[in-house]
């Protein structure tokens, strides 16, 4: 089975208190994206589920490299550009949260 399908799986397999945990995370999360391009969007209002690239946020390649860049040093994370799974990792603000949450916990 390919890693990039075991993400999702393993995201709807945790529990619902931490769902809830992770918004102070998500919120974290926002607040760097906003900051790290500089956008005239507030944190707050950036859907967890909307799209970040192209459609949605309207982010670009360029972006998302920025993003992983500012989030490979706030929590220690390896974000390669050549990573299978980023087109789920960076789907949304929530897939990317998830993601962040899944890495800290190994």
């Amino acid at each position: 089975m390919p890693e990039s399908s075991l993400l999702p799986a393993a995201a709807a397999s945790s529990s619902a208190s931490a769902t809830v945990a992770d918004a102070g995370l998500m919120r974290e999360v926002a607040e760097l994206v906003v900051s790290a391009l500089n956008l005239d969007t507030a944190a707050a209002d950036i859907q967890p589920d909307e799209p970040l690239y192209g459609e949605g946020l309207g982010l670009d390649s360029i972006d998302i490299l920025e993003i992983a860049l500012v989030l490979s040093k706030r929590y220690g994370l390896q974000l390669r550009a050549d990573h299978e799974d980023n087109t789920a990792i960076f789907q949304s603000l929530r897939s990317l949260t998830e993601h962040i949450a899944l890495q800290r916990s190994k």
